[in-house]
């Protein structure tokens, strides 16, 4: 894939690299660990890159065919507005990942898998950078009256809690946590690019295909430890178990859903698609997103169960595992409902979009009493995620829906702002990241 690379003018670099010592402290070793763990691999680099060759013309729409505009000022007021929050959006969630990484990262037992999750936060923090390129590249002033670098100010200033998507403001439990959002959420950040990478801001369209190509690394960073794992816990391993990672996807899957925007048929990215933002509603994407969990744990369930029976042959096995999916009951000691891995009912724990705050339990079953439905989450979710303000506020706002005290609609507008206490560098709480330089200093390095 030919692309040109390019960088930040020297503020906004500084910025993010100031950002980067505050909240990714962990990123200098990632040089250290790159020879040893991605030798065949080009050295990470801190730059913006754009793919060459991307179409001229409209893709999709109602304006398919239509010269692509290369300037906000070329486009309409809707389409900026949309295109404006579709990139603040998604630099929120790069740099919120990072956040979401950071303190969980010394916890991997193995330092394959944490120089794996290494990588994934470096280049999420590239990710945030290309965003970041295409803010304060251009004149954005015919579609908002916000400064670049109030703009730039605000998405550097956000943090767990405050980020715009629901999924980007959960404290990761364990690491666990950090793998599991990398099968999951990060699978949700491909389809995003995907559907993006036609955008008929072509700035934008350029910036798709070099951040999918590492999207694909993110997501091996998710699903091969947890190849590992269930072949662990078929073992009876102590330090892992089916359960423990059911309960992580079924936290990550529940806010993953919601990262698609509005899933109904009626308001589901309709006008995106018409405009020539996205080629598919959030709906289809969202399904195909299922579709593919749903093959991903079916092949983790399926080397749970031959790892579960080594004597068997892989046929064998896989006849096993069929039979239980088939049966949903218990063969030779494995039990489909506490032993293989499974997506929750679209709607269950939902607070956006389809479902959002109905009774309706993990298999689709409903729910008359509210009570009960809390202790069937309960049963769910980790211990730890319990304990959590997020969970706290989702069950004072579903028993206040179900009371009669708070409209549905309420209750997705709210959500919990965690209480972050001051970091141990004053320069991270109260000095702007953006900080004006010397005219001499224009340009900053590749990789600093």
């Amino acid at each position: 894939m030919a692309e040109t690379r390019t960088q930040l003018p020297r503020k906004y670099h500084d910025a993010v690299v100031h950002w980067q010592r505050h909240n990714f402290p962990d990123y200098p070793s990632l040089q250290e660990k790159w020879d040893e763990f991605f030798p065949k691999d080009e050295p990470f680099c801190l730059c913006a890159k754009l793919a060459q060759n991307v179409p001229n013309e409209i893709e999709v729409g109602g304006r398919k065919g239509q010269r692509k505009a290369h300037h906000p000022a070329e486009l309409d007021p809707e389409s900026g507005k949309i295109l404006l929050d579709q990139i603040i959006t998604q630099a929120s969630t790069e740099f919120g990942s990072i956040q979401q990484h950071q303190p969980t990262l010394a916890r991997a037992q193995e330092p394959q898998d944490q120089a794996w999750a290494l990588r994934v936060m470096a280049e999420e923090l590239r990710h945030g950078y290309q965003m970041l390129h295409l803010l304060t590249s251009t004149d954005w002033s015919p579609v908002s009256d916000r400064a670049p670098e109030d703009m730039v100010e605000e998405i550097l200033s956000m943090r767990t809690g405050s980020h715009i998507l629901a999924a980007f403001n959960l404290d990761f439990d364990s690491f666990v946590d950090n793998v599991v959002f990398a099968a999951f959420i990060d699978r949700v950040g491909k389809y995003q690019l995907s559907m993006q990478k036609v955008s008929a801001y072509k700035p934008y369209g350029e910036s798709m295909p070099p951040m999918l190509k590492e999207e694909a690394f993110h997501l091996a960073a998710g699903v091969i430890p947890m190849r590992r794992w269930v072949e662990q816990a078929a073992g009876a391993s102590p330090l892992i178990t089916m359960r423990t990672l059911q309960e992580a996807c079924t936290k990550w899957f529940c806010r993953g859903l919601e990262m698609f925007g509005p899933d109904r048929d009626d308001d589901g990215g309709s006008k995106s698609v018409e405009l020539g933002l996205k080629d598919l509603r959030n709906r289809q994407a969202q399904d195909m997103w299922i579709r593919e969990l749903e093959q991903m744990l079916d092949d983790l369930n399926r080397r749970y169960v031959r790892a579960r029976f080594p004597t068997l042959g892989r046929e064998a096995a896989d006849a096993l595992h069929d039979r239980l999916v088939a049966e949903r009951g218990t063969i030779d000691g494995v039990s489909y409902d506490d032993d293989l891995l499974k997506l929750p009912d679209r709607r269950f724990f939902r607070r956006r979009g389809e479902g959002a705050f109905e009774l309706v339990g993990f298999s689709g079953e409903r729910f008359d009493d509210v009570e009960a439905y809390v202790g069937h989450i309960t049963q769910r979710l980790s211990a730890a995620y319990l304990a959590s303000l997020d969970v706290k506020h989702y069950l004072a706002n579903l028993r206040a829906v179900h009371a009669g005290t708070m409209t549905v609609k309420a209750a997705i507008k709210s959500m919990p702002r965690l209480a972050r206490m001051k970091g141990t560098c004053p320069c991270s709480n109260s000095v702007r990241w953006v900080v004006d330089v010397a005219p001499s200093g224009e340009s900053a390095a590749l990789n600093p």
